[in-house]
């Protein structure tokens, strides 16, 4: 198909034994079908037949994708802006106490609307962040007075000047992997941390919801993650994984998201107490958290 990415092997491991797993919809923009392979070596899950590069940029222009319009709208999405405050303020913290710095120099790749950059620059950091969505960048600009540049920058920025590297839910939507992830280990500097926060494919709410489990988000999410494949990808890279840290708001989010998807609208009781019962299960177990952040060093 013209302008579609059909994988023979694994992106992650270059494996030939893959196989489709799962027939997932889009639910958010197309309403068209995708599978979903894994790789029976390494155990990435990834979406077949998705638009390339030049073409993907329709599958994000709605008005419910949040991450580009900010949106509001509907009882899930004002959730998330309640507590979004607070996630934001730990990932912050996160990023201090890991790398030791109150102020350093940080680059946010695939910064939305901006709340995150402006959280890091409130607290005196040196922060540039880059946006593919034009959309998104006016509204970072509109609501934060923040100036994001086109992720066309990515590859132009000079190597070894970062303390910090965040990803949070970019990693997902990236066409050339390996190529990303060597240009993230250029811009670092010696010392310096990649934090990165994909959703987690082995997670229990995702196996409760299975097909209908919003992390999929295909075609826009070209890779789903496990922990697994995390760490078969930053070795090959020659990139190490230093710790899990579970995002525990996720497993709701996504569980209500799921909920509506497999229902047709949101069992609220069910879809609380499948989030719930899914961060039970990654109490003792980070890596097994709905979503997970992976903080990397060179």
């Amino acid at each position: 198909m013209i302008g579609r990415i059909h994988y023979d092997r694994c992106p992650v491991c270059g494996s030939a034994r893959i196989q489709n797993v799962l027939q997932v919809k889009d639910y958010t923009v197309s309403g068209e079908i995708f599978a979903v392979a894994e790789c029976a070596d390494c155990s990435l899950r990834f979406t077949q037949d998705v638009p390339d590069a030049d073409t993907i940029t329709p599958y994000y222009k709605s008005e419910d994708y949040i991450s580009h319009t900010d949106t509001a709208k509907g009882l899930v999405n004002r959730l998330y802006h309640a507590v979004r405050k607070r996630t934001i303020k730990q990932k912050r913290k996160l990023i201090e106490n890991t790398t030791g710095l109150k102020k350093g120099k940080l680059l946010d790749v695939g910064s939305g609307t901006g709340a995150f950059l402006y959280e890091m620059k409130q607290h005196g950091w040196d922060a540039t962040g880059l946006e593919p969505d034009a959309d998104a960048r006016t509204a970072a600009k509109k609501i934060y007075d923040i100036d994001l540049s086109d992720t066309g920058l990515f590859y132009q920025l000079p190597s070894g000047q970062f303390d910090a590297i965040t990803l949070w839910h970019v990693l997902e939507h990236v066409h050339d992997l390996s190529k990303y992830i060597q240009q993230l280990k250029a811009l670092l500097n010696e010392n310096g941390k990649l934090f990165i926060a994909v959703p987690n494919y082995t997670s229990k709410d995702a196996v409760i919801y299975k097909q209908y489990w919003a992390g999929y988000d295909v075609p826009r999410h070209l890779y789903h993650f496990s922990p697994e494949a995390m760490q078969v990808l930053m070795e090959k890279n020659g990139l190490k994984v230093l710790q899990h840290k579970p995002m525990w708001y996720d497993s709701f989010y996504i569980s209500l998201l799921s909920s509506k998807y497999k229902n047709g609208n949101t069992n609220w009781p069910a879809a609380v107490w499948n989030g719930f019962n899914s961060n039970l299960a990654t109490w003792m177990d980070n890596k097994r958290c709905s979503s997970v952040i992976y903080v990397i060093s060179k």
